[in-house]
């Protein structure tokens, strides 16, 4: 089940596919937050089984290999914690 941040600001649609435990994952949550961005996460690990087997399908069909965190902006989709490509895809300074 997809959980939303707390922060305010109306921005561009962002969902994140993270494991609860992962210091990068935690990284990226807290990007987002520090910037007042909102989010939507789902905590693949946390998910129950049936549920970790559809976010799977939904993580390869973004492409992704297996790591987290995903990180869904609009239609990008960047793969891994890299705050520099948020930034730009977000137009932030």
């Amino acid at each position: 089940m997809a959980k939303k941040s707390t922060a305010a600001t109306k921005m561009a649609n962002v969902k994140l596919y993270t494991l609860s435990t992962c210091p990068w994952c935690m990284k990226t949550k807290k990007f987002f937050k520090e910037n007042k961005i909102p989010f939507e996460y789902t905590d693949y690990d946390l998910a129950s089984e049936a549920n970790q087997k559809k976010l799977m399908k939904e993580l390869t069909a973004l492409g992704s290999t297996g790591g987290f965190p995903v990180v869904v902006i609009e239609q990008q989709v960047i793969l891994g914690y890299n705050p520099d490509k948020y930034k730009r895809v977000l137009k932030l300074k």
